[in-house]
């Protein structure tokens, strides 16, 4: 069976590891660098915290574990790193919801531990208490985040080295060949035709976009900026959350920055200034969390446009009306990546629907239906 994947993000390099394992012929087709779109600007984070409704919930819990199964798999993981979040709200009005959504995840299954100061203390001596006061404090030990390149560089590795699959970088697709409700084959921007049993669409908030010959999936995405700091002399191993803001290690003594309300700034991709206004901002807000942390101590800092189907939900099937034509798009991509992977592998070579997918079709949004895809 020849699979045609387009992106190579974490949701396109995964798909594209599980096609070639489970015995597919697969290229990867992207527009740009491997892995260079949202992927290579996320906080990555691995969670399922407060993710609505339960079977959103259990997917993105599928994820974290199937992270734990790909790490086993190949022996080594320097991409994954499940060392736990810590979370606490200064805002005494928050505390009522964020007891809620801990007790709600601690029914389905989650894990939760609410920790003392000094508790706090043991595992990350260097947060200042005085940010904190007497609010209350979440430690999810089950959380962690990933290095989004390096997931996609050694997956894409493996499947060309274990299974010849085709990596095609700097290769962007302009249209699927539709005959007679089929999609045979997808051109590409240069002219180029690769012919295929299935092609799948891992192209992110680009979906909505579209490509000729095939409809588009509607899409909610916004715009996020993430700081990363120069190495600075810090032991924190844990990402933390207050309030808006989100922290956590990036290697090499780097730290990486989101402020929810920093991302209202910009309302387009744009090159900004590590000694800027958003900048300043969001080293303002982590000097008050870990004093280590200095005014002019920004490296980079950039903008990303997060792929969001517009009801928020993960989106996966095959495209009611085109036969052989897949797509695969979803926020919390890092969380659910290698479990959407090994998912729409079983679909799509397998030719048997995956249970965990059931309520997120893409003919939620597109009127006309059809029954599953090609196998072979």
């Amino acid at each position: 069976m020849d699979v045609v994947v387009i992106g190579s993000g974490v949701i396109g390099s995964s798909v594209a590891y599980e096609a070639a394992k489970a015995g597919a012929r697969v290229t990867v087709l992207e527009a740009g660098r491997i892995g260079g779109g949202a992927s290579a600007t996320s906080f990555a984070w691995t969670n399922a915290t407060g993710k609505r409704p339960q079977p959103y919930f259990a997917l993105n819990v599928a994820g974290m574990r199937a992270h734990l199964d790909l790490a086993r798999e190949f022996g080594h993981a320097p991409w994954f790193h499940q060392s736990g979040s810590i979370e606490w709200y200064s805002n005494k009005g928050d505390w009522d919801a964020q007891r809620d959504n801990s007790d709600l995840m601690r029914d389905w299954g989650y894990g939760v531990e609410w920790i003392s100061k000094a508790r706090l203390a043991e595992l990350e001596p260097e947060i200042d208490h005085s940010a904190i006061n007497n609010s209350p404090i979440v430690y999810y030990p089950e959380e962690g985040w990933v290095h989004p390149a390096l997931y996609v560089a050694w997956l894409l590795r493996a499947a060309k080295e274990r299974w010849n699959a085709d990596i095609r970088p700097f290769c962007g697709a302009a249209s699927i060949d539709v005959q007679n409700g089929a999609a045979k084959a997808v051109k590409t921007v240069d002219g180029s035709v690769y012919e295929a049993d299935a092609i799948i669409n891992c192209t992110g908030s680009w979906a909505a976009k579209g490509l000729d010959g095939v409809p588009s999936i509607p899409m909610a995405s916004n715009m996020g900026i993430l700081g990363f700091t120069l190495p600075i002399a810090t032991t924190l191993r844990r990402q933390f959350h207050m309030d808006d803001l989100d922290v956590r290690p990036d290697g090499a003594g780097r730290l990486m920055i989101h402020k929810i309300s920093v991302d209202s700034t910009v309302t387009e991709m744009q090159p900004l200034d590590p000694a800027g206004e958003q900048a300043s901002l969001l080293l303002e807000a982590v000097q008050k969390v870990l004093p280590a942390v200095r005014k002019g101590d920004m490296e980079s800092i950039r903008t990303i446009v997060r792929p969001i189907p517009s009801d928020n939900l993960t989106c996966s099937g095959w495209i009611p009306g085109v036969e052989g034509y897949y797509v695969a798009v979803t926020h919390s991509g890092v969380s659910i990546a290698p479990h959407l992977g090994k998912a729409v592998a079983q679909e799509v070579v397998g030719g048997q629907a995956h249970e965990s997918l059931t309520d997120f079709r893409p003919d939620r949004f597109l009127a006309a239906k059809n029954g599953m895809g090609p196998r072979s």
